[in-house]
């Protein structure tokens, strides 16, 4: 699934025409890497290729380029240009890159989908209360692909969730075994027993495949020793349960608000993003 600013792209292209500028190469310190890219249609910007000069500049050359092309003044072709960020723009950076720009209509969706791949790194989050609405805010607008999972199907917001895979379990733990491969689980149900018994499934699950890399629990520390000794008593060994995370979030951020929560559990993750 799309992110939301991806799948806001492709809706508003099929009433207009955009300009995509993408990062086409690089030398040096530089703003964003290689295939960084924003959609500049006449009147709005999406995506980022850094910000500062640099995209302001790119900007203004887009919009000249779209007002050409939609006047018909000029035939629609691929523009490249090149930036040296010191010299010509001013910036600290120093380095240089290649801008492309790229005409796209209504009937190029196909073509400007394979530009804006699906996020490949999967989130899996069991539990729609308030840390978990707060969390789905945060990380569909990162590049995730979220699966959110809880037994109660009248929890999520009835508002499609763009780049946000709703799913109702009853029980809510049989969801583990349909998870893709190598997600990251959450999990922050309504109930500690619900908490107990999808824990439980993620332990079996990698104790056969070996694929969920991340599973973290909300919670304090007490909760995890209770949670630990049952789940001994059902012959889950420490170095298994070694593979949890309890409590989770980036250590240092302090505050019990939901948002805050989710801010630092999605920090958490970010630290182990996979960058392609």
């Amino acid at each position: 699934m799309w992110s939301e600013t991806q799948q806001q792209i492709l809706t508003r292209l099929s009433r207009q025409p955009l300009c995509w500028v993408q990062v086409q190469a690089t030398r040096g310190s530089v703003p964003r890497e290689e295939g960084a890219w924003m959609a500049v249609f006449a009147n709005e910007v999406m995506g980022t290729i850094g910000g500062g000069h640099l995209e302001w500049q790119a900007i203004a050359q887009a919009r000249q380029l779209l007002a050409r092309w939609t006047d018909q003044s000029s035939v629609p072709h691929d523009h490249v240009q090149r930036y040296a960020l010191g010299p010509s723009l001013g910036q600290c950076c120093g380095g240089a890159l290649e801008l492309r720009y790229i005409w796209f209509e209504a009937a190029d969706a196909s073509r400007l989908r394979a530009l804006m791949p699906e996020p490949s790194q999967c989130v899996a989050l069991f539990g729609a209360g308030h840390v978990g609405h707060a969390l789905v805010r945060l990380l569909r607008s990162l590049p995730y692909r979220v699966v959110w999972v809880d037994s109660r199907d009248a929890v999520f917001p009835e508002q499609e969730q763009m780049g946000v895979q709703c799913e109702h379990s009853d029980p809510v733990q049989a969801a583990v075994a349909q998870l893709p491969a190598q997600a990251q689980v959450l999990i922050m149900s309504f109930s500690h027993a619900e908490d107990l018994e999808v824990v439980a499934q993620c332990l079996l699950r990698q104790r056969e495949r070996g694929d969920l890399p991340f599973v973290g629990l909300i919670g304090s520390k007490t909760k995890w020793a209770s949670f630990s000794s049952r789940l001994r008593s059902r012959g889950f060994s420490d170095a298994e349960l070694a593979h949890i995370t309890c409590p989770i979030g980036v250590p240092g951020i302090a505050g019990k608000e939901p948002e805050v929560i989710a801010v630092a559990v999605a920090a958490q993750l970010l630290q182990r993003r996979i960058v392609a």
